[in-house]
């Protein structure tokens, strides 16, 4: 019986610290849900030009965020259209940087007819991409691009 309480109090005690020392790991960079941080306005990347992509760039990105999964990472970016009817919304990657960065242009068509000018929140379109670990192994900092911004998200 003492052996059993002796057990249990140690399985207690490593347990009460390992918990412990979470609030540490949640904070630092060794979470892999830490890797990216939020997204914050940025300028545009220039680019050069490529032609076999006939989509234009969507009008302004509102919003990207950087979601861990185990194989990578799900980057979503929310953009504004000057008018209703924009569709095929698509991040299209671009060759990594030099420096880390990989941008991801925001392409869409535009309306086949002429459509209307509504809310704002009526204009919104959502795209996103799968990114494995592979291809962000080398990634420092990921930017999604439009015609008039750009969002970022760093390491």
């Amino acid at each position: 019986m003492e052996t059993f309480m002796n057990r249990r109090t140690v399985v207690l005690s490593s347990l009460a610290l390992g918990l412990a020392g979470c609030a540490r790991v949640r904070d630092s960079k060794l979470n892999p849900f830490n890797w990216f941080g939020r997204s914050r306005e940025r300028e545009t990347v220039a680019l050069p030009v490529r032609p076999k992509d006939t989509r234009d760039l969507v009008a302004e990105v509102v919003s990207m965020t950087v979601e861990q999964i185990p194989t990578g990472a799900i980057v979503r970016a929310t953009g504004r259209t000057p008018t209703q009817g924009w569709w095929q919304a698509e991040l299209v990657e671009q060759p990594l940087t030099e420096d880390g960065v990989l941008v991801l242009e925001f392409r869409i068509f535009p309306p086949i007819e002429r459509t209307d000018i509504n809310t704002p929140q009526s204009r919104e379109v959502t795209a996103a991409i799968h990114l494995s670990n592979i291809v962000l192994d080398p990634v420092r900092e990921i930017v999604v691009q439009g015609a008039a911004n750009a969002r970022a998200a760093r390491r």
